[in-house]
């Protein structure tokens, strides 16, 4: 995987990260689609995640949680908004308290993966808009852009499988 570039635009309020990858659109898009995959990325190295519940449907929706190296966990969740598979997916993006239900306390994100392919594999964008520039700067300093780069650079692995 080529981790193309990182941007964070303050003005439209989004961050963006774009990487490429050695494999057909299908196989980057099981990654998002099969649970045990997104469970292999989904997260920085050293907190692997835990899907509970998977539905990517518009209407569905993902519950996980991460375990941090101490066994903390960290609730999260998606609510699903568009999906198009093998090429897009939008959904809502949010923390979990430690009940698994959204954390009222914590910004959300709206996130849109793109993936396009091109004769050497497939390109994927990952981008996700804040509300505020409160918000994005909340989630930018609580490490967001590296630990997203970080767990998509678990991709290219799984990819080989």
């Amino acid at each position: 995987m080529t981790l193309t570039r990182v941007d964070k635009d303050v003005d439209t309020l989004t961050l963006t990260l774009v990487a490429d990858f050695t494999a057909p659109v299908e196989r980057v898009w099981r990654l998002w689609a099969d649970p045990r995959l997104l469970e292999r990325w989904w997260g920085p190295p050293g907190f692997p995640a835990t899907v509970e519940e998977h539905d990517l449907t518009p209407g569905g929706g993902v519950k996980y949680h991460m375990t941090g190296p101490e066994g903390e966990k960290y609730g999260g969740w998606w609510r699903i908004s568009a999906v198009t598979p093998p090429t897009s997916l939008e959904f809502t993006d949010g923390f979990a308290g430690q009940d698994g239900k959204p954390d009222p306390e914590m910004p959300v994100t709206t996130v849109r993966v793109t993936l396009t392919g091109h004769e050497d594999g497939t390109r994927m964008e990952l981008r996700s808009a804040f509300d505020t520039r409160e918000q994005m700067e909340r989630l930018v300093e609580m490490g967001m852009a590296e630990g997203m780069s970080q767990a998509v650079g678990q991709m290219d692995a799984l990819l080989k499988d």
